[in-house]
């Protein structure tokens, strides 16, 4: 049976969610302090002590800026989740890596999370924004927000997030016997031939999220 959350529990886990979906990060131990109406740090390190053990949110190593929101935690105030727009990747030829080029959260349908696809691994998801139309025939359009899910497994015929010297794209992976490359879905581009020194995976599109609600 799941513990109970107080109404000064349930009003930090509010903070804490405005706080990520505002700036992008977590509160500080100052912003809680001011924003919960008290006076020291070991008040506000109570608040989150109480929250990650009734399993409203997780703390990778006990600091306020390492604070997650769990799913209880996002139901429990009626919020959907989340997600992280970690920057732009081509559909087009190359653009710079995006793996540190954190732009914004926004909020995903818990419809969504409920993909079996997702709900096993909602820790390895975020969101890209894709530029150029080399993917158009496969309905991904320039512009579009995919939602990209870290693997360590990818078949032929994967829409893929593909890393190299040039930069990242956005292409359909092809293993052809001995041959891999990456396909691109518009007969006005050429494929790329995956050298594997030279070639990471970042991740697998399993949502186009602009198309999700068409």
């Amino acid at each position: 049976m799941p513990l109970k959350i107080t109404e000064k529990q349930k009003n930090a886990l509010y903070v804490i969610y405005e706080s990520i979906r505002l700036s992008g990060f977590p509160p500080t131990f100052a912003d809680l302090r001011e924003k919960l109406n008290v006076a020291s740090n070991q008040a506000v390190l109570n608040f989150l002590e109480s929250l990650e053990k009734k399993g409203f949110i997780k703390r990778e190593d006990g600091q306020a800026r390492s604070i997650k929101i769990l799913p209880l935690g996002y139901k429990e105030i009626e919020k959907e989740p989340l997600i992280k727009i970690v920057g732009m990747s081509a559909a087009g030829s190359y653009t710079e890596s995006f793996a540190d080029a954190f732009t914004a959260w926004i909020p995903l349908s818990d419809q969504i999370f409920q993909n079996e696809k997702i709900s096993k691994a909602q820790d390895d998801v975020f969101v890209i924004q894709v530029h150029g139309d080399s993917m158009i025939n496969a309905g991904v359009d320039d512009g579009d927000m995919l939602l990209i899910k870290k693997s360590k497994e990818y078949k032929s015929g994967d829409i893929v997030v593909a890393q190299t010297g040039n930069g990242t794209t956005v292409k359909r992976f092809i293993a052809d016997g001995g041959k891999r490359y990456l396909q691109p879905e518009n007969p006005n581009y050429e494929k790329i031939i995956i050298i594997p020194e030279e070639v990471q995976f970042q991740g697998k599109v399993i949502l186009n999220l602009s198309k999700a609600n068409q």
